[in-house]
């Protein structure tokens, strides 16, 4: 029954999928396959210091991990809804697939982590460090502020279509303040998301779909954004110069 659910989960970052917020709705998080965990912080801190590292398919929903190094760690299709990961070190850790859906990462270092049709809906993540990471998840709803992404993927995966169109999903995602410095933003749904003051400079946003989102203050220094979507999204009149070869720009508004 759970791996059906991850094949749903995947599909649910396709393209066209306006239905996204709608199943997840009906996934009820009381119950035990979204609310319990099968190992303690101890069991899991003492599994880490005799060398285990592959947790995948493992329930830690809720369970408080803040602080501990989980460098590469497999975490595949583990269900760790509401889990306390503050301050957590997950550099190169395997997240694909994992239910991380309110998550608290404030403050965590995923540098180089993978995250592919990982499920972050409504996750908070104020100060985390992507910095190389590939990331084809959804992250509807998260708060991001501060975050780092810096030389992260989280472009359209062009060579894997079978579950259609995967890419990172930020719609109405708080992403005050943070940074994209290099990164790859190809097809990235940003609708409606909460970017006042983020920093773009030299990021690939080629055909990304920023519609509704706020852009406010946003840096755009050497981005590329040849057909990026700002249909009502929110920019001040001195970035219209940098956004010249973006789609509807003629329907952008000015604070």
């Amino acid at each position: 029954m759970f791996r059906l659910l991850l094949r749903c989960a995947a599909l649910l970052l396709a393209l066209a999928a306006p239905a996204r917020a709608d199943m997840l709705a009906n996934v009820d998080l009381s119950q035990p396959a979204y609310s319990t965990s099968e190992m303690t912080r101890a069991a899991l801190e003492a599994a880490v210091k005799a060398g285990a590292r592959d947790f995948s398919f493992k329930s830690l929903n809720g369970l408080d991990l803040s602080g501990l190094d989980l460098s590469g760690a497999n975490f595949r299709a583990a269900r760790m809804v509401k889990a306390r990961l503050a301050g957590v070190k997950l550099d190169g850790a395997i997240l694909d697939q994992a239910w991380l859906l309110e998550a608290d990462l404030t403050g965590a270092s995923l540098k180089g982590a993978h995250l592919f049709a990982t499920q972050l809906q409504r996750a908070r993540a104020d100060g985390a460090d992507f910095t190389g990471a590939r990331i084809a998840g959804d992250l509807s709803g998260a708060i991001l502020r501060g975050a780092t992404f810096d030389h992260a993927d989280l472009s359209a995966d062009m060579k894997n279509q079978s579950m259609g169109l995967m890419r990172a999903v930020l719609r109405m995602a708080v992403l005050e303040g943070a940074r994209f410095h290099d990164a790859k933003l190809m097809q990235v749904d940003l609708r409606f998301a909460h970017a006042a003051g983020a920093d773009f400079t030299r990021a690939d946003l080629s055909g990304a779909d920023a519609a509704g989102a706020d852009l406010v203050g946003t840096s755009w220094g050497g981005a590329r954004v040849k057909e990026l979507d700002l249909d009502s999204a929110r920019l001040d009149a001195a970035a219209f110069e940098a956004l010249k070869e973006a789609r509807h720009l003629d329907r952008a508004q000015k604070p």
